[in-house]
C-alpha cells in the first residue's frame, strides 16, 4: 500500500504492570455525571439523559509535562474515571456492556473553561474548548480482571498539594453501564475505546508550572505538571 505520507503512529495506552499497549479507537466522555459539578456549572442535580461530546485520540498524553494549551484564560482541570473497551456492540445492554469493559484509567478532561463559556453563549459546539492537543492527561490502565468493576471509591484532586476535587464514584448520576447502554445507543462501540465518565465538583483553573496529583480509589494515580505554550 502506498500512502501519500507516512501515517501517524497510532495512539496507545500502557497496561499496568504489563508490556502490553491499549490501542485506541475513539475518546468520549460524559458531560455533566455528577449532581454537585452539574449545579457548580449552572445546570440541574436532576437524573436527566447524559450527553456525550468526543475528543481525538490524539489528544490522550502519557507524559508527566503536559504543554498549556494556546487561546485560553482560563484552563481548568476536570479528574474523572475513564473506562477503556476491549469489546463493543450496537446498541447494548447493561450485562453485554460490564463484559465490554477492559479495565479502567484515572484520566484529565482539561477544559478551555473561557471558550466553553463564550460557545455557550452563542450556541455553538464546544470543540474547541475541549478537544485540543494535549487535553487528555491519562494514567496507565488497570485491567478489570485485577480491580473488578468499581461501583464506589475515592476519586481526588490536588494542585499544588491543595485539594480541589475530592468525590465518589457512587456519586455519579449515572453508572458506568448505563453510561455504556446510552453511548451504545447513538455509536457503534469498539475496543480500544475511551469513555471519560464525568467529574466531581470542585473544577478550578490551572496555570503554567502547576503540579496536578489525581488518584481513584482501587484504580490508580495521575501525576503531572503543567508546561509552557
Amino acid at each position: 500500500m502506498i500512502y501519500t505520507f507516512s501515517p501517524p503512529r497510532p495512539v496507545a495506552v500502557p497496561v499496568a504492570d504489563s508490556d502490553a499497549l491499549f490501542p485506541v479507537h475513539r475518546v468520549y466522555c460524559v458531560g455533566r455525571n455528577y449532581a454537585d459539578h452539574a449545579l457548580e456549572m449552572g445546570g440541574s442535580p436532576d437524573r436527566e439523559p447524559p450527553f456525550f461530546f468526543s475528543k481525538p485520540a490524539d489528544a490522550i498524553i502519557l507524559d508527566s509535562v503536559v504543554p498549556f494549551p494556546p487561546m485560553t484564560g482560563d484552563l481548568h482541570h476536570e479528574v474523572e474515571l475513564v473506562v477503556a473497551l476491549g469489546a463493543g456492540g450496537i446498541p447494548v445492554d447493561e450485562a453485554a456492556a460490564s463484559a465490554m469493559v477492559y479495565g479502567y484509567a484515572v484520566g484529565v478532561d482539561l477544559t478551555r473553561r473561557d471558550l466553553q463559556s463564550a460557545a455557550k453563549k452563542q450556541g455553538r459546539p464546544w470543540d474547541v474548548a475541549k478537544g485540543f492537543d494535549h487535553s487528555a492527561p491519562l494514567s496507565t490502565i488497570l485491567p478489570a480482571s485485577e480491580c473488578g468493576h468499581p461501583g464506589r471509591g475515592i476519586i481526588r484532586l490536588a494542585v499544588n498539594g491543595e485539594e480541589k476535587q475530592r468525590g465518589d464514584l457512587s456519586q455519579m448520576i449515572w453508572s458506568v453501564p448505563e453510561v455504556l447502554v446510552e453511548l451504545s445507543r447513538y455509536f457503534e462501540l469498539r475496543s480500544g475505546d475511551l469513555v471519560f465518565t464525568g467529574t466531581p465538583a470542585g473544577v478550578s483553573a490551572l496555570k503554567q508550572g502547576d503540579r496536578v496529583e489525581c488518584s481513584i480509589e482501587g484504580v490508580g494515580d495521575l501525576d503531572f505538571t503543567m508546561g509552557g505554550e
